[in-house]
């Protein structure tokens, strides 16, 4: 009996706890979520902006118009894109970050820190100054005489994907150092000691171990691709293909909530399956 009044006051406590940010996340996110699903089963009207009533036309237009077919598979290519680059380039900073016995380690993490510090708008304004028409890039190219006219570099899906890599390496820098930071060299070591290769080692027993933070890692940046807006925005332009800046526009200039309520909602679902597909696939890999 009085063990069962405890786990009842235990029980009660953790409620207690909980309720205050339970509430918060509610009230700040799903109803508001909840709205915006229903927004997108009105009509819009150019008079009345939306007309409350159900249907399915938002959906039906999103699958029916070829343009916005382009705009999902762009986004999808650009937040693949610069996933995959994120990895191959964090990685290698990363292991170093990890494995260095250096006395400027905590230097070297606040370098790595330090982007983030500044917002996408500055970041991509520094992305300009180097792929505009008389930029860095283009006049340095010109003043060795490797071209003779201006490259065009900005407003294309490379600028908009390098300036995307550039926002999120930081996390998956960190999110890797991490877990290489927790990874037993010791087993590395047995199977070098044991006469594996450095490629065996590496392939069978490292990258097995941080096989899980490198998906973690992954799952994190390409949600933070799919989504993103300012980057590509002002290194695409405002008629850049990519849902964000999409959705963006039906509020801003059409007024189409419904609408744009819509591509809210298939934009997530498009990145919640692509990032459970990625999921299975690597962890059916790993087995």
């Amino acid at each position: 009996m009085t063990v069962s009044k405890i786990n009842i006051r235990q029980i009660g406590a953790a409620t207690g706890l909980l309720s205050p940010a339970t509430l918060l996340v509610l009230g700040s996110l799903v109803l508001p979520m909840l709205i915006l699903l229903r927004y997108s089963f009105n009509a819009y009207d150019p008079m009345l902006l939306m007309r409350e009533t159900f249907t399915l036309e938002n959906y039906v237009r999103f699958f029916a118009e070829p343009y916005f077919h382009t705009v999902i598979l762009t986004t999808l290519a650009v937040a693949l894109g610069a996933t995959i680059g994120s990895i191959i380039l964090g990685f290698p900073i990363a292991y170093f970050l990890a494995r260095t016995q250096s006395r400027f380690k905590s230097f070297l993490v606040v370098l790595v820190i330090f982007p983030l510090l500044v917002g996408n708008v500055v970041r991509a304004a520094g992305w300009i100054t180097l792929f505009g028409t008389r930029g860095v890039v283009n006049v340095t190219l010109m003043n060795l005489g490797i071209i003779s006219q201006p490259i065009e570099i900005m407003y294309t899906d490379f600028a908009v994907v390098i300036g995307t890599l550039s926002v999120v390496l930081p996390f998956m820098i960190l999110t890797l150092q991490g877990v290489i930071e927790n990874v037993d060299f010791s087993i590395v070591d047995a199977a070098l000691n044991l006469g594996a290769s450095r490629y065996k080692a590496f392939t069978r027993i490292f990258l097995p171990m941080i096989m899980p933070g490198v998906l973690a890692g992954f799952v994190l940046i390409f949600i933070l691709c799919m989504n993103a807006y300012a980057t590509p925005y002002l290194l695409g332009g405002p008629g850049y293909k990519m849902m964000a800046p999409t959705l963006y526009n039906q509020i801003s200039s059409v007024a189409n909530w419904p609408f744009a309520s819509a591509l809210a909602f298939i934009l997530m679902a498009v990145t919640v399956i692509s990032t459970l597909l990625v999921t299975r696939l690597t962890t059916r890999r790993r087995r």
